[in-house]
């Protein structure tokens, strides 16, 4: 059925969770062996720990900062990058924070969460790249704090990216949800949007979501890359 979606589709917009991510091998958040069991997101991911607990908020995040380049995109990142260049798809909202789609050649990206890949200054906002913290380097020239560009706990979406979402989110005729366990506001309601303005809904995800009974397709039962390889041969 998604193959005959996706082929009728003159608006496809896909949306990527965390399940995207842990295909390449990334830790997700939320399961049995993901980073919040050992860590407390309330305490560490938040602009109050970035503030009180400056020493082991940046520990935390160099290690995230580490990981993320341990590993790379995965194939699926790499056909949603060649789709968009061939017009089957328009657009990707991503939850995920490691910047895999735009290294694997997606442009139109709306990172609901921020990136990784980029560091900015709490003080004065000057943009640097990840590299500073592998090399131990925290501070601006100006002395303010470096901090990843990601949204922290207690902190609004990105202006920009949120906008962007809800633009494609109202114009999508397909949208696909990949990865995604859609239990986090207000991202979650992307799908709903898109659904109550006439889209087709399709749920990639190896759980059951609480959003499966507005889709008009829901697979549980294959990997990401399953699902995107499949379709890629189909073309």
């Amino acid at each position: 059925m998604l193959q005959q979606l996706l082929g009728e589709s003159n608006y496809t917009v896909v949306f990527t969770g965390a399940g995207m991510s842990t295909e390449s091998g990334l830790p997700d958040f939320r399961s049995s062996k993901g980073l919040w069991k050992e860590k407390d997101p309330s305490r560490i991911a938040s602009i109050n720990s970035l503030n009180q607990n400056v020493h082991e908020f940046i520990e935390f995040y160099r290690e995230r900062v580490l990981g993320v380049k341990e590993y790379k995109p995965h194939q699926g990142h790499y056909i949603l990058a060649k789709w968009e260049k061939q017009g089957i798809i328009k657009s990707i909202i991503t939850q995920n924070v490691d910047g895999f789609h735009q290294q694997a050649g997606s442009k139109q990206v709306a990172e609901l969460h921020g990136t990784l890949q980029k560091l900015h200054c709490q003080s004065c906002g000057k943009s640097y790249s990840s590299d500073e913290y592998v090399n131990r380097d925290y501070y601006c020239e100006c002395e303010g704090i470096l901090r990843p560009s990601i949204v922290l706990f207690g902190e609004a979406l990105p202006e920009d990216a949120f906008q962007f979402a809800l633009q494609e989110s109202e114009k999508a005729d397909l949208f696909i949800v990949l990865g995604s366990s859609l239990t986090v506001t207000p991202a979650n309601q992307f799908p709903l949007i898109a659904k109550e303005n006439g889209a087709k809904l399709v749920i990639v995800n190896r759980d059951k979501t609480d959003f499966d009974p507005y889709a008009d397709e829901v697979i549980n039962h294959k990997s990401i890359g399953e699902v995107l390889k499949e379709l890629n041969n189909s073309f």
